[in-house]
């Protein structure tokens, strides 16, 4: 996929996820789509209807989902099991746990409509404990792609790992936070997007595109931030992690998650270990029930807006 500048408006990270399973699945015969009555809403219509064979509909049954996808991987087929994030990590928790994690059957599990995508829908339909979920599982990267590039790096990665990987999307478009480079984005590591020596901000997810907002908003003050990408929740780039934390005042780390088990926590832990005193701030969702509305609202509600992560930041600083 060639990069959009980050000017250009990107497409939702499913629409890749469909085209890059389509080419993919084009020299590959083993690739297998799974989905539990969510073939529309993960915008799979046209790979159903270029291998309408490959397709495997079980209706809303997420349990039975894994299931059926750990039976064909361990027959040799590559399946991407494609749900809805709050019901795949929830509901099919234990076929997760028994029938992928411990069994390291190679199971591509694709949340889709992730964090508060689902907005108004309220809290059934948020999914803000699956880092935390399948950080505990063994075996399981977690991957959440920052816009275009990254979703087709994680797919392509999930298909040639021989074992399991949860890559989250939520829904909207996104803007390319990746600049022209003969180097191909990769999800494997993080990925400095902008350098500055006040304050670092390590985002994940859908929040890269916020943090590089808020440090836009910064520079206007006249405080540099460096800006990192951090798309692998799980196992954690901690080379990256330790590199911007010594070369900052201040380190920020914002995700569209709650509170407790996701990046925050796993970049805390790791500078701890190390011995790597920062002033550190988390952004997330806290220990309350979460307020409903659309996506971008509730995250700025959460100091996840440019001007509120922005704030946050030269508080730290202060």
């Amino acid at each position: 996929m060639s990069r959009r500048t980050a000017a250009e408006p990107g497409s939702a990270n499913l629409e890749v996820l469909d085209a890059t399973l389509r080419d993919l699945a084009g020299s590959d015969p083993s690739i297998r789509v799974l989905t539990a009555d969510s073939r529309i809403s993960g915008k799979l219509e046209p790979f159903a209807r270029e291998f309408p064979d490959r397709v495997v509909e079980v209706g809303i049954a997420e349990q039975n989902l894994v299931g059926v996808a750990a039976g064909l991987a361990a027959c040799g087929m590559k399946p991407f099991v494609i749900s809805p994030a709050c019901f795949l990590t929830a509901r099919s928790l234990e076929q997760i746990k028994v029938d992928v994690s411990y069994s390291g059957n190679p199971v591509r599990l694709i949340g889709i409509s992730a964090g508060i995508s689902y907005g108004a829908l309220g809290a059934s339909h948020h999914s803000i404990a699956d880092y935390a979920a399948l950080r505990a599982m063994p075996g399981i990267p977690v991957v959440a792609p920052a816009d275009n590039c990254e979703a087709e790096a994680a797919i392509r990665l999930a298909a040639a790992t021989d074992g399991p990987m949860y890559v989250r999307f939520g829904k909207r478009a996104l803007s390319c936070v990746h600049g022209p480079s003969a180097e191909p984005v990769s999800v494997e590591r993080a990925t400095r997007l902008r350098t500055g020596g006040d304050v670092g901000v390590i985002a994940t997810g859908e929040t890269v595109g916020v943090a590089l907002g808020a440090a836009e908003v910064l520079a206007l003050g006249g405080v540099e931030a460096t800006v990192v990408s951090m798309p692998m929740v799980r196992p954690l780039d901690t080379g990256a992690l330790f590199d911007v934390a010594r070369s900052v005042r201040a380190l920020v780390v914002a995700e569209e998650h709650s509170l407790h088990g996701g990046l925050g926590e796993a970049c805390a832990a790791a500078l701890m270990t190390e011995g790597i005193g920062v002033r550190f701030r988390r952004l997330g969702i806290p220990d309350e029930p979460i307020v409903n509305g659309p996506q971008l609202d509730v995250l700025a509600h959460y100091g996840i807006g440019a001007d509120e992560l922005a704030s946050v930041a030269r508080e730290l600083l202060r």
